[in-house]
């Protein structure tokens, strides 16, 4: 099921956060890391449109939306591969319709899903606080 973010889902959704981020970004410097931590409680998830994926009422993923820009796309690594980041991405389709996202170019994990789903590179840039290369990528509706 997915629903509406709730402020009491913010520990168990940076939780899962943590999770996903370790295994998509190892090449990622502490410093940043922690400081993506904080962001995302108090300056991320404030202000974005997000969803929850639930099991057995138990958050597992969640899909952050910024206009029609994917924010953040996180599963528990447990269940990758199981078509649930899909899922969230369709139900940001219904809502949006045409998406973008930005996706680090060493995060092999979100490029091949962003490229499964029909995602096309249309810029790159140097992402200013990480210094890593960073992937312009669009969706068009329909």
């Amino acid at each position: 099921m997915i629903r509406k973010f709730q402020t009491k889902d913010t520990d168990a959704v940076v939780a899962i956060w943590r999770s996903a981020n370790s295994l998509a970004h190892p090449f990622l410097g502490e410093a940043f890391v922690a400081q993506e931590a904080i962001n995302l409680r108090t300056l991320y998830l404030p202000n974005a449109e997000t969803w929850v994926l639930e099991d057995n009422e138990t958050p597992v993923g969640f899909i952050a939306l910024i206009g029609d820009e994917i924010g953040g796309l996180f599963l528990e690594p447990s269940l990758h591969g199981r078509g649930l980041g899909k899922t969230m991405v369709d139900h940001a389709v219904d809502i949006k319709g045409s998406l973008r996202v930005e996706v680090f170019e060493k995060n092999t994990i979100g490029r091949r899903f962003y490229e499964r789903y029909g995602f096309v590179e249309v810029g790159k840039y140097r992402h200013e606080a990480s210094g890593e290369m960073t992937l312009k990528l669009a969706l068009s509706a329909g």
